[in-house]
């Protein structure tokens, strides 16, 4: 009986995420036989209706894709160092009362909702940016054509990063936590005993040992960031061409999805929309396979499966 119960409870997950994977398709499809592959670097998306207009109802994702990815790399490489420092500090570092206190804060700041997160970007963290961050990097940075003048608004890549980083801290920093405190305490107890400080100790064994599974945790960060929408269409600034500068407005294919889905113009562009829809699930499917793939070759070397 529960063998059964568990059964269908697998079969029905794996029936979901294929009829999902139909709808989407099937909404693609006109777009696919249109801009084919192409529209995957194309960088025009232009729903006017009118036949006159130059380029009208031709989309593409390449603005949006560029998007996505370098917002996400933003928010991996200010949330992963943090996520682990943290991690390090709750597992191996922090005195119980304060661990225990400081743990369930962290993970409280994935329970906020997204439009809570995107409403504060907008409000604190944009002028902020606006006023001291971006102006400082230009200062510093500026030579570099990422770090190009400063936003006037304080909305732009740069911002959406930073706030999909706040939502990728929590996933990776528990994960890392509990990953630490499954190194046996023998090793770290060996390795202190040979002389090793403890910072050498949390180096050379706690994280040499979790190594794949904070690969795989970083994956996990990066699909969250990946799908995100509401938050990042609310600092991200809508723009519409790629820009080198971080500092300039650009959408991703979550906030599109967001922004047009329901005023669709036009049949090709609902069409363009599944397309991107299906491009983002394929980034996302392909994110957590990477993890689950990481995951099982770090419980094969910890001799957990065979």
């Amino acid at each position: 009986m529960l063998l059964g119960l568990t059964l269908l409870a697998s079969l029905t997950a794996i029936v979901v995420i294929a009829l999902i994977i139909e709808q989407l398709v099937t909404g693609a499809r006109p777009s696919i036989s249109t801009f084919g592959i192409g529209f995957l670097w194309h960088t025009i998306w232009n729903p006017a209706a009118s036949s006159g207009v130059a380029n009208a109802n031709v989309f593409g994702a390449g603005v949006l894709i560029f998007g996505t990815v370098v917002t996400a790399s933003i928010s991996l490489l200010i949330a992963v160092p943090l996520a682990i420092a943290i991690g390090v500090y709750l597992a191996l570092l922090a005195p119980g009362r304060a661990g225990a206190v400081i743990g369930p804060l962290v993970e409280l700041l994935a329970a906020v909702p997204s439009v809570i997160l995107g409403l504060w970007g907008i409000i604190v963290l944009a002028p902020f940016m606006r006023s001291t961050i971006e102006p400082a990097l230009h200062s510093v940075l500026g030579f570099i054509p990422i770090f190009g003048p400063p936003s006037p608004t304080g909305l732009g890549v740069f911002t959406a990063g930073v706030i999909l980083a706040i939502m990728v801290v929590p996933i990776i920093a528990s994960i890392s936590r509990d990953l630490f405190q499954t190194v046996p305490s023998e090793l770290k107890d060996g390795a202190l005993a040979l002389g090793a400080t403890r910072w050498e100790m949390i180096r050379g064994v706690v994280l040499h040992s979790t190594r794949p599974g904070l690969v795989a945790a970083t994956i996990l960060g990066l699909s969250r960031a990946l799908g995100e929408a509401v938050a990042v269409t609310q600092v991200i600034g809508a723009g519409t061409s790629i820009d080198k500068s971080l500092f300039a407005n650009g959408d991703t294919l979550a906030s599109r999805l967001a922004e047009q889905f329901t005023n669709s113009a036009s049949a090709i562009q609902t069409a363009s929309l599944f397309y991107c829809a299906v491009v983002l699930l394929a980034m996302e499917l392909l994110a957590n396979l990477v993890a689950q793939l990481i995951v099982r070759r770090f419980e094969r070397n910890q001799g957990l499966i065979r």
